[in-house]
């Protein structure tokens, strides 16, 4: 894979900003809207776990069925990414997505992921080295 193919560092991240937009819409659509009406409905609230499950569960189904189908979410698009097998080049086998989805949670919060970024021979990061993608920039 040459170095004009690979997606440069400022570029994934601003794809990742706009990302937590989509997710924020997404959350407020498919997560505080129901959870108003069972609360409605019921005169109590669902479970802190149990509202937690859901909300990983809907963003999963978002991502990985985005990353499995087309290698692109809403933000990928449009900053012009695509994620792609690390060795094939394909699009990911929704097993890989999976990995990618929850180890992306692992990494994210405690910053491994971006300080792995740094220190990849590829500038991968550090989710997508475990799940064997890779984020590549597609031309104009």
């Amino acid at each position: 894979m040459t170095a004009a193919e690979r997606a440069p560092l400022a570029r994934r991240l601003g794809s990742l900003l706009y990302e937590a937009l989509v997710i924020l819409a997404l959350s407020i659509f498919l997560f505080i809207l129901p959870v108003a009406i069972f609360a409605g409905l019921t005169q109590r609230m669902p479970g802190t776990a149990l509202l937690w499950f859901y909300l990983f569960t809907l963003l999963g189904t978002y991502f990985v069925w985005c990353w499995a189908r087309a290698g692109q979410t809403l933000a990928m698009k449009t900053w012009r990414l695509r994620l792609i097998d690390a060795q094939s080049g394909r699009p990911l086998r929704p097993l890989q997505a999976i990995v990618r989805y929850g180890m992306g949670w692992l990494c994210w919060p405690t910053g491994l992921a971006l300080l792995w970024s740094f220190i990849d021979p590829d500038r991968q990061f550090l989710h997508d080295r475990i799940a064997g993608s890779r984020i590549v920039q597609i031309p104009k």
